[in-house]
């Protein structure tokens, strides 16, 4: 059957950068917030994580030999699974802290990922469905402030007007999830932030100073932030969170692998996983961020039926290009907090329903898989309850299990590992990866 033509196969990219970029960008906004950036500093980060997000993702649509690239219909763009972490890290060893131990964790995930790619099953849905499910409830806390406002002290915490901006983006959002159809109905997130943003114009709470002055065309530096800095304790949390990564982007290659009736092999899924450990090479180095295989992308390729991995090849080469406009990256970082914070809240709330509904698939009859849920959730969310749970304990102890999504996924993986075992021996070089029915 012949496939789409290059004037298709444009429009279809554009429609899969519309549905990620959203959730692309929101990362550097929140993560910018959390560590108090001002807006000229998050603007670099968003043009830093759409050109990182494009390389990536050309990488995995078109391939580089039998080294980088899975070679299907994915998208790569910016991990929530990796904020959390990259706060606590700027907050007690700075920036230069923050890019150093995500340069070195993308080595790290070059490295593992073809024995990765052979020992899937030390990463089940049971320990998979818990961390990101930690993942989203540990972010919701990110998104409320982001709504209410960093600064207790200041006049408009928390005041009526911010909540009631928030509330009005959830209500759109809302509104177009239960009334729209096919493709309107994705775009939910995208139409909020926008009417939020367009509500917020009269009140002067939408910032454009930044963009005025910014440049049509540009990269930004490599290093922004100075040299990169390696501290043990960060660099052990970022490795573990790029793991994390791994178990999430290997679900969701083996599902757009069912999607497009390929059978996967072991050097198949390294190729794929590789890529995610680029993307940590070359955040570090540009201020990006760690990347992942978008989810929400895995289900437009299930609505349009669209197959053909040049799609996402060209949608790589959009999100490059908008890289490249510092203007559009300042006019972003200029949307009000209380309209990102709303945005987030749902995004974030859905990745933890992302996470229950991986665990639906647990077998919980029989076995000690609902004790090992509880206690992995429990230690994952009791530092973020807590901040100063772990205070009394040496510093770097405390970094490593301060961070939720860290304390989340070694729980899981240890109890895992002393109640199941290992699980079945895992699949020969020359054999496919199983793709679930």
């Amino acid at each position: 059957m012949k496939g789409p033509g290059f004037g298709q196969l444009v429009v279809l990219g554009l429609q899969h950068v519309i549905v990620m970029y959203t959730g692309c960008v929101t990362v550097p906004l929140v993560f910018g917030a959390a560590a108090g950036l001002d807006a000229a500093t998050v603007a670099v980060l968003i043009n830093a994580d759409l050109l990182v997000a494009g390389i990536v993702t050309i990488i995995q649509g078109a391939g580089v030999g039998r080294i980088l690239g899975v070679r299907m219909p994915v998208m790569a763009g910016a991990a929530f699974t990796a904020v959390t972490p990259m706060i606590l890290i700027a907050g007690e060893y700075g920036l230069q802290a923050v890019y150093g131990s995500m340069l070195a964790a993308g080595l790290f995930g070059l490295l593992v990922a073809y024995p990765f790619a052979k020992a899937v099953r030390f990463f089940p849905p049971l320990v998979s469905g818990v961390v990101i499910t930690v993942v989203g409830l540990a972010l919701i806390g990110v998104g409320v402030n982001l709504v209410v406002g960093s600064d207790p002290e200041a006049a408009d915490h928390a005041a009526p007007s911010r909540l009631a901006l928030a509330a009005f983006v959830v209500i759109v959002i809302l509104l177009v999830a239960r009334f729209g159809r096919g493709f309107l109905a994705q775009t939910g997130v995208l139409l909020g932030v926008l009417a939020g943003t367009a509500v917020a114009v009269p009140f002067g709470l939408v910032d454009v100073s930044t963009a005025r002055t910014a440049d049509w065309i540009g990269v930004s530096a490599p290093f922004h932030f100075g040299a990169p800095q390696f501290p043990a304790v960060a660099v052990l949390s970022m490795c573990v969170v790029m793991l994390v990564l791994f178990a999430e982007s290997t679900a969701d290659l083996l599902a757009v692998a069912e999607l497009t009736g390929r059978k996967l092999t072991t050097a198949d899924m390294a190729r794929g996983l590789a890529a995610d450990g680029l993307s940590g090479v070359l955040g570090g180095a540009m201020n990006g961020f760690l990347d992942t295989v978008f989810a929400q992308n895995v289900g437009l390729v299930t609505m349009t039926k669209v197959r053909s991995r040049h799609v996402a090849t060209i949608a790589g080469g959009m999100l490059l290009v908008l890289g490249l406009i510092p203007k559009l990256g300042a006019l972003v970082a200029g949307l009000p907090q209380p309209v990102v914070g709303a945005a987030g809240l749902v995004m974030f709330a859905t990745v933890a329903t992302v996470g229950i509904g991986t665990l639906r698939t647990v077998d919980f009859d029989g076995t000690h898989n609902l004790l090992i849920v509880a206690v992995s959730i429990g230690a994952g969310m009791a530092p973020e309850v807590a901040p100063d749970l772990y205070s009394k304990l040496p510093e770097g102890v405390g970094t490593v299990l301060g961070s939720p999504v860290t304390s989340a996924t070694l729980v899981a993986f240890g109890l895992n590992l002393a109640f199941n075992g290992t699980g079945p021996k895992g699949v020969r070089d020359t054999e496919p990866v199983d793709v679930p029915a």
